[in-house]
């Protein structure tokens, strides 16, 4: 079947709990500071940050995801191996343990 042949995105999906009290600068940060450093690994193609609008109970804060497309695993694996572990200190060093993350790897289908 020809949709078969379609090559599928990977996608990186990372999503953050922010306390209301410094989201506005976690967000700036994010898309003038940490998202460029990410794209300029040049191993994602694209990303979409969004804003988790559905209210989840026991939940503090505002939740947040960003999904970084990839072309393939081999992007994906390089960046984690080669470049998040300094990304991913830049922004404890930052914000310390206020932020929380969860991250998760999708594929297209």
């Amino acid at each position: 079947m020809v949709l078969d042949l379609i090559c599928r995105m990977i996608i990186y999906n990372v999503t953050c709990n922010i306390p209301l009290a410094i989201e506005e600068e976690w967000v700036h940060w994010m898309k003038h500071t940490h998202i460029p450093e990410v794209i300029a690994t040049e191993k994602f193609t694209g990303f979409k940050m969004l804003k988790l609008l559905t209210v989840v109970e026991d939940n503090e804060g505002v939740n947040y995801a960003i999904q970084y497309y990839c072309q393939n695993l081999e992007d994906y694996e390089d960046y984690i191996a080669r470049f998040a572990p300094a990304l991913r200190e830049k922004t404890f060093l930052k914000f310390g343990d206020q932020v929380l993350a969860f991250r998760t790897l999708l594929e297209e289908v």
